[in-house]
């Protein structure tokens, strides 16, 4: 395919994250959001008509994805469709190029990329064969806090002082938005397999020295540790079973509320650094917390999207419908509320959608690839291994091609 000037990308999923990322194409350049499938229709069609309105189309909804494909006014797809569908989707994409219905410039994959390395490990070789570039996206390691905080902590501190030698990071809300998320099944897991994706690549981007690759920070081992804190007791799964259905049942088949998860890394000079990070759907508080730190010999770096430059006051007489006009998983609407002005730029969509599209006009080599969240997978699998063998585990750890976790399977007992 010939190289345009402006990139039409086709979205396939047409949910929570899927409008996050068309939020944030008003402030992407060479770029406009030309299609949206999902197999549910009417979402598709809001999903396209909300690119209309922000002026970021022309969008249509379409009614497979090998139709949007074969579409020449579609250069690059985003896949944002549910874990589940994960496999079935990049199938249909391959075969739809392998066969000549369309052509592709690219495609990039939201987090996580698979359910286990084993699938990981097949939607890679699918999508290599069709020589098509690949991105795997993780908005985190784009937002402007940490982008500006990681430059500065290795620019004034570590040059003068010596590198960093521990950071953290952490994702926490009070649950997902859709039942699938609940479903250890279709999501692969519970709030380790759905956020501590982030959490963990937010570390080792901070502990790695900028200019250097990723593979210059080689994790040792791996400590995992998951919980449900909050979920399990029988009132709260009472409401999750009401919200969502009997599918939903968390006395019988619970998922993990709460995970953590200790790297320990060996740098190109020898040395030994740490990565902790958390994630929690029992966090109880404004709304979505994203927080991260590093540290070294005479420094520290601090970022906390709660900490916002906004806040506003609704005393008692205030009255209104719950929503999430203030911040994404919005837990209240009186008092004094911390609000996140534009989630879509702080959370690294815009940058992380920018860089993206400047890959696909070759402008740029990719900061994440699917080999990239490959390596996120094995990650995360040797943290749920550690966390069911209660003990500390040397990285990579035999059979984890094969691994799936308890919580996937249906056997956990918290």
């Amino acid at each position: 395919m010939r190289t345009p000037s402006r990139l039409g990308v086709g979205f396939i999923g047409s949910g929570f994250n899927t409008r996050f990322h068309i939020q944030s194409w008003t402030g992407v350049r060479d770029a406009d959001v030309r299609g949206v499938w999902s197999p549910n229709q009417k979402n598709a069609a809001d999903a396209a008509r909300l690119a209309n309105e922000l002026n970021v189309g022309p969008a249509k909804a379409y009614k497979s994805i090998t139709e949007m494909i074969a579409d020449p006014n579609i250069h690059a797809l985003w896949l944002c469709g549910p874990n589940h569908a994960r496999i079935d989707n990049v199938r249909e994409i391959c075969d739809a190029l392998n066969s000549g219905k369309g052509e592709l410039l690219g495609i990039a994959c939201e987090k996580p990329l698979a359910r286990g390395v084993a699938e990981a490990k097949e939607v890679l070789r699918l999508i290599t064969k069709t020589g098509i570039k690949h991105g795997y996206l993780e908005n985190q390691l784009f937002s402007p806090g940490i982008v500006r905080g990681r430059e500065l902590i290795w620019a004034r501190g570590a040059s003068t002082t010596g590198r960093p030698y521990l950071a953290r990071a952490a994702e926490e809300h009070s649950g997902p938005h859709n039942a699938w998320f609940w479903q250890g099944d279709k999501q692969g897991g519970g709030v380790l397999s759905d956020m501590m994706c982030h959490s963990v690549e937010v570390v080792r981007y901070l502990l790695t020295e900028p200019g250097k690759p990723r593979s210059s920070l080689k994790p040792v081992s791996i400590n995992g540790r998951i919980a449900s804190l909050k979920w399990t007791r029988p009132a709260y799964a009472k409401q999750l079973k009401a919200r969502y259905g009997k599918e939903v049942d968390y006395l019988k088949r619970p998922s993990e509320d709460f995970a953590s998860v200790t790297i320990t890394f060996e740098t190109p000079e020898g040395l030994h650094v740490i990565g902790e990070a958390s994630t929690s759907w029992s966090f109880v508080g404004a709304g979505l917390r994203l927080s991260g730190e590093l540290l070294g010999p005479e420094y520290s770096m601090n970022w906390n999207t709660l900490n916002s430059e906004l806040a506003c006051f609704f005393s008692r007489e205030v009255k209104g419908s719950a929503g999430e006009d203030l911040v994404e998983k919005q837990n209240a609407e009186m008092g004094l509320m911390p609000v996140v002005p534009d989630e879509a730029s702080a959370y690294g969509y815009t940058n992380e959608n920018r860089h993206f599209v400047n890959v696909f006009l070759g402008r740029e080599k990719p900061i994440l690839t699917w080999q990239d969240g490959v390596e996120v997978m094995q990650t995360l699998m040797t943290a749920y291994m550690s966390a069911e063998q209660e003990k500390t585990i040397a990285f990579p750890p035999r059979g984890l091609d094969s691994f799936l976790p308890q919580v996937a399977k249906g056997t956990w007992k918290p």
